[in-house]
C-alpha cells in the first residue's frame, strides 16, 4: 500500500514522521510519497519539493508567493494522481492541503482523503468543518472534544492523542541544575517576529515588577533561531537579563525547573502543562484583528489547558488587558501562594490528551489503517 502524505510546517513534519513510524510498525507493506520535511524524510519519504516553500503565514506574506503556491498546489495534486497511492493523508496546513485535496477529489471522488489535525471549529468559524467535509473523509484529532464537531459535519473522526504527551522531558538532575536560589521565571513571547515585537516590551515591564518584589529572581527565555537576534535586541534593557535559550535540552530543563511562566497564547500552554509548570497567559495583537476574532469567537478562553481540563484556572491577559499592572499581580500570586488548582488542571489535561497510553503516532497509524480497512483499501 502506498500513501501520499503532505505536510507544510515543522509541526506537521513531526506529526507526519510519527505517523509514518507507527504505520511501519503496524504494516510492513506501507510505502510513502508526497511532501514533507527532514523528519518525514528520515522515515523514508522522498519529498516532491522542499516543504519550507509552504511554510508561509499571513496575507502579507502569502501574496508575493501566491502564484508559486498555486503552481505547487497543482504539482502536488498531479503527483498524487500519478503516484498510484491508495489514499492521501494531509497534515495541518489547511490552506494548501485542502486545495490539493479538492483537485484530487474532483478527479477521483472515490480516493480516500484523511486529514491530520482537526480545524478549531469549536473556537471560531464553525462552517470550516462542513467545507472540509466536501474533500475529506476521515480526521485525526489532537484534542478529545473535537470528534463530535467533525462527525456532525459528515466526516469520521478519531481522537488520537496530542504529540505533547510523547515529547521527552528533562530528568530531575537536569532540572535541578537549572534551579538557583531565587525563583526562576520563564518568559515566552512567541516564535514569530510580530508576536515577539508586541510582547517583549510588555514582558520586560513585567520582569521589572517581579524584580521589585523578588530581587533574586532569574529569567529564562527559550526562543528559536529565526527570532533570536530580535529577542536579544528587545531584552537588552530588561531589569533582569534573561538567559536566552535555543537548544532543546536546556529548554526542557528550563520548563521543568521554572516556578512560573509568562507565555504567549498557543500550544506552549500544553508544553508547560506537560512539565507541570504554572503559567500566566499574555497576548496582544492588532486591535482590528482582536475585535474581529472576539466577534467570531465561540469560547471564553484561549488557553488549551483551560479548555481541555474544563476549568478556567490559568489566568489570561489578552489585547487591552495585556498590561504589566494586571500581569504582575497574577505572577506574584503564583510565586507567593502556589498554584494548586493549576497543577490539578495540568495533570488532568495530560491524562485527557493521552499521557500513559499508546504514543499518538501509533494511535494515528491505527486509525488510518482501521479507516482504510473499512473502506476496503487494506
Amino acid at each position: 500500500m502506498t500513501l501520499f502524505l503532505i505536510a507544510g510546517e515543522p509541526s506537521g513534519d513531526r506529526l507526519g514522521a510519527a505517523l509514518m513510524a507507527g504505520l511501519k510498525q503496524l504494516s510492513a507493506e506501507v510505502r510513502f510519497a508526497g511532501i514533507g520535511g527532514p523528519m518525514m524524510q528520515a522515515e523514508g519519504l522522498e519529498s516532491l519539493f522542499p516543504m519550507e516553500e509552504l511554510s508561509v503565514m499571513g496575507l502579507v506574506e502569502v501574496l508575493p508567493k501566491y502564484f508559486a503556491l498555486k503552481r505547487r498546489i497543482a504539482q502536488a495534486a498531479e503527483a498524487m494522481l500519478a503516484s498510484g497511492a491508495q489514499a492521501m493523508v494531509t497534515i495541518d496546513s489547511p490552506d494548501f492541503c485542502l486545495r490539493v485535496a479538492a483537485i484530487v477529489k474532483a478527479a477521483r471522488p472515490e480516493m480516500p482523503v484523511i486529514h491530520y489535525v482537526a480545524p478549531s471549529v469549536w473556537a471560531w468559524r464553525p462552517g470550516r468543518a462542513a467545507k472540509m467535509a466536501r474533500v475529506v473523509d476521515h480526521v485525526l484529532a489532537l484534542l478529545p472534544f473535537e470528534p463530535p464537531y467533525m462527525t456532525a459535519a459528515g466526516m469520521s473522526c478519531d481522537f488520537v492523542g496530542h504529540p505533547v504527551v510523547a515529547e521527552p522531558l528533562a530528568t530531575a538532575a537536569e532540572a535541578e541544575r537549572m534551579r538557583g536560589h531565587g525563583p526562576l521565571v520563564l518568559a515566552l513571547p512567541g516564535s514569530r517576529k510580530g508576536e515577539v515585537t508586541r510582547l517583549a516590551p510588555v514582558l520586560g515591564r513585567v520582569v521589572a515588577g517581579i524584580r521589585a518584589v523578588h530581587p533574586d529572581a532569574r529569567v529564562a527565555l527559550p526562543t528559536v533561531r529565526g527570532v533570536s537576534g530580535l529577542v536579544q535586541e528587545l531584552t537588552a534593557d530588561w531589569a533582569i537579563a534573561p538567559q536566552i535559550i535555543q537548544d532543546a535540552a536546556t529548554k526542557r530543563a528550563a520548563f521543568a525547573a521554572a516556578d512560573v511562566a509568562i507565555a504567549a497564547s498557543g500550544t506552549v500552554s500544553l508544553e508547560l502543562a506537560a512539565n507541570d509548570c504554572p503559567m500566566v497567559i499574555a497576548y496582544d495583537m492588532n486591535p482590528l484583528t482582536l475585535w474581529l476574532m472576539r466577534r467570531a469567537a465561540l469560547i471564553d478562553t484561549v488557553t488549551l489547558v483551560n479548555l481541555v481540563s474544563e476549568t478556567r484556572v490559568v489566568p489570561e491577559f489578552i489585547g487591552p488587558d495585556c498590561r504589566e499592572d494586571r500581569i504582575v499581580p497574577a505572577v506574584l500570586q503564583v510565586l507567593e501562594a502556589g498554584a494548586a488548582a493549576q497543577h490539578a488542571a495540568m495533570r488532568l489535561t495530560m491524562e485527557r490528551l493521552g499521557r500513559g497510553g499508546p504514543a499518538p503516532g501509533l494511535r494515528a497509524a491505527q486509525s488510518v489503517l482501521d479507516f482504510l480497512s473499512a473502506r476496503g483499501v487494506v
